[in-house]
């Protein structure tokens, strides 16, 4: 909603890949967005949030093509690599990188200069996009398993949001969510509700899960998804 935008800077956006619902944002959204920033002089700060991870669809252009001196693009490699690394990376308008710069020498103590070269050797050398493409597979593989299995043991529960990202949306018949969880609790599984992310001012209309499927070793993943299964209505 633009009208909320009104005195606003920055705003930050998820275009690619929208926590938790799984969805791409509207080309007329982005569009929106873009026409926001040009008129007001904002600036978008655009986190490609599981952008390397899409399995049915096409890349979604990033918003940092439509307007390079009002978008700043944002990515990591805590997914595609580990979070450990504590690494990502900024796409900057031209008048903003001697500031960024600066600030990020003043600020980050944590990310060593190995680390950086090597990942942008890694990057440039053509490694990294394979390494992708190898994740990008095994974990289309978990999503094609979860779907499959729910398909078989749930057959009443819609999953959405999987055509990209780690994660999926399942829907529960009305009332269930609580209920659900706390069963999945005793199987030893840690599940998110949907409700967790509403606004506390948004009415509730959906009883639904969040649920992660990239965590899992592999030799706990048919485990996991087995419990998972039991405790679905």
């Amino acid at each position: 909603d633009l009208a909320g935008l009104r005195g606003a800077g920055a705003v930050l956006l998820t275009p690619a890949h929208q926590f938790p619902t799984g969805v791409p944002l509207h080309p007329d959204r982005r569009a929106a967005a873009v026409d926001w920033a040009r008129s007001t002089g904002g600036l978008i700060l655009e986190d490609d949030y599981d952008g390397e991870f899409r399995y049915d669809r096409q890349p979604v252009g990033a918003l940092q093509g439509l307007d390079p001196e009002r978008v700043v693009y944002l990515g990591t490699a805590s997914k595609s690599l580990a979070p450990g690394l504590r690494l990502g990376w900024m796409v900057l308008p031209r008048h903003l990188v001697g500031e960024v710069v600066a600030a990020k020498g003043m600020a980050d103590r944590v990310s060593g200069s190995p680390d950086q070269l090597t990942l942008a050797e890694f990057i440039a050398s053509g490694a990294y996009d394979r390494h992708v493409r190898s994740m990008r597979l095994r974990y289309r593989r978990r999503r094609d398993q979860l779907v499959a299995a729910l398909a078989d043991r749930a057959p009443g529960i819609e999953v959405s949001g999987i055509a990209a990202g780690l994660h999926a949306v399942l829907e529960l018949p009305a009332g269930a969510e609580r209920s659900v969880i706390q069963a999945a609790a005793f199987q030893g599984l840690a599940l998110e509700g949907l409700s967790r992310y509403r606004h506390p001012d948004a009415p509730a209309t959906r009883d639904a899960l969040v649920i992660g499927y990239g965590s899992p070793s592999e030799s706990a993943w048919a485990g996991a998804l087995d419990a998972l299964c039991r405790v679905l209505p």
